[in-house]
């Protein structure tokens, strides 16, 4: 395994303005320069950080030939950049290690045409949780914070990723409020689990909620949309869940982009100090002027539709199995990166190997 961050991987845009739908206006830059120090940002040791090797050579290969070709082909480049966004329940507001993370996506953007496609990796899969032990994926955050959560999606799944947001659900029920709200289909059946959500947190939190009392589209505030986001209950289980996550951050950005300069420094100030993320200042200034021009253009669940089945596996209990992994990598990097044919690395494949082994009469 390449145990250093390269050169050519450090440039990571900050997608934390898509997460929040924060900074979406050049207007703003003072008043992100002024949150800075509010925000929880913490340095990833590149020492830490687990990139498959046939991805590193790949990706030395690209970047080599990219500057060979510059002069003649500097308009066909497309270059991407992966980043993990992570969503906590943390009451207590300790967004790091011992947290599980109820919400795991890759956002991956094309940094030509500024198109941003979102992966769910639902949280009960099993996977490797880069230590070469296997369990639901969300425990790899529990037992070692983001960088362990980084690496259990770079092992896993062919990726470079190098950094990181983080976001509380208090944080996202202050984002929405801020934007005024978002407008959101609820069906008759999601009523009653989206209010005990609801109740829940407002018992937790020692404040009021506003009850949905209707299906179809409608305004949902903070809470209200958080805790759709939350719903697990219905039709489609954690798979509609992690769906329900992925539409309530596109409305958020869709929201944000029309939205004034004071809306928008009400986020400031309401997000940042709930968030934590790898990322600097700088990288927050270099990207604000081409922010309003990120989009949505696709979103899905890994493992795939038709790759995937749930099993208990003893004592991990129920778990989301990939069933064939490297069918699903190489269906998420065609996804991620629809120019290119792809092969799954051997590391891939020895994981592959290893989770059929594992889970194999859970499945009969």
């Amino acid at each position: 395994m390449n145990k250093k961050k390269h050169g050519f991987l450090r440039n990571i845009p900050l997608l934390i303005l898509e997460i929040c739908a924060l900074l979406v206006s050049v207007g703003i830059m003072v008043v992100v320069v002024r949150m800075t120090d509010e925000v929880d940002r913490r340095e990833i040791d590149e020492e830490k950080i687990r990139i498959n090797d046939e991805v590193v050579k790949k990706k030395i290969t690209d970047v080599e030939e990219t500057d060979a070709e510059k002069k003649e082909e500097e308009e066909e480049t497309v270059s991407y950049r992966n980043i993990a966004l992570f969503g906590v329940d943390a009451r207590d507001g300790e967004l790091g290690r011992g947290t599980r993370s109820d919400t795991i996506m890759i956002a991956s953007i094309n940094q030509k045409t500024q198109e941003v496609k979102l992966i769910s990796v639902f949280r009960d899969t099993y996977l490797n949780l880069s230590n070469d032990t296997y369990n639901k994926c969300n425990t790899a955050y529990a037992q070692g914070g983001p960088e362990q959560a980084i690496n259990m999606l770079n092992m896993n799944l062919d990726l470079d990723i190098t950094d990181y947001v983080t976001i509380g659900f208090s944080g996202l029920m202050d984002a929405v409020d801020a934007l005024g709200g978002i407008e959101m289909e609820v069906t008759d059946a999601e009523i009653s689990h989206l209010n005990n959500y609801q109740l829940c947190m407002a018992q937790e939190l020692g404040v009021d909620y506003t009850p949905v009392e209707k299906s179809g589209r409608q305004l949902l505030n903070g809470m209200q949309a958080t805790a759709y986001c939350r719903i697990r209950y219905t039709r489609g289980d954690d798979f509609r869940r992690a769906e329900r996550q992925r539409e309530v951050l596109a409305a958020m950005m869709e929201k944000a982009h029309g939205a004034s300069v004071g809306t928008l420094t009400e986020m400031v100030n309401a997000v940042l100090p709930q968030v934590e993320t790898s990322l600097g200042v700088d990288e927050i200034l270099s990207v604000l002027g081409s922010a309003a021009g990120y989009h949505v253009t696709d979103s899905d669940g890994f493992p795939f539709e038709g790759g995937r089945a749930g099993a208990n596996v003893g004592s991990k209990g129920s778990c989301v199995i990939p069933v064939d992994l490297e069918e699903n990598v190489r269906q998420l990097h065609q996804v991620l990166y629809p120019e290119e044919r792809y092969a799954p690395s051997g590391q891939v494949h020895r994981i592959n190997e290893e989770i059929r082994e594992q889970t194999g009469e859970y499945l009969q």
